[in-house]
């Protein structure tokens, strides 16, 4: 069933803030544990993070126009299906 373009907007926002929230958490977490400073820790794990989720929304969205232009053909479609 086909995606309408606001459809694939909302679905890539959704993504993207996701993964923003888990890149967040990680980063600050990595951080701390690097620097013991709760500080340096929220500075870094709050600016390397919100460059990566702009840059993951563009990657995305390059990501969705190359799959546009290259429709599969049926020897390269995987299909699965239940034993019967």
């Amino acid at each position: 069933m086909p995606h309408s373009h606001a459809s694939c907007f909302r679905i890539t926002c959704y993504k993207t803030g996701s993964y923003a929230l888990m890149h967040f958490m990680v980063a600050i977490t990595v951080a701390y544990l690097l620097t013991q400073s709760w500080r340096a820790a929220l500075a870094i794990g709050l600016v390397e993070p919100l460059v990566q989720t702009v840059a993951f929304y563009f990657h995305d969205r390059a990501w969705s126009k190359h799959d546009k232009g290259q429709a599969a053909s049926p020897s390269e479609s995987v299909e699965l299906r239940r034993p019967s």
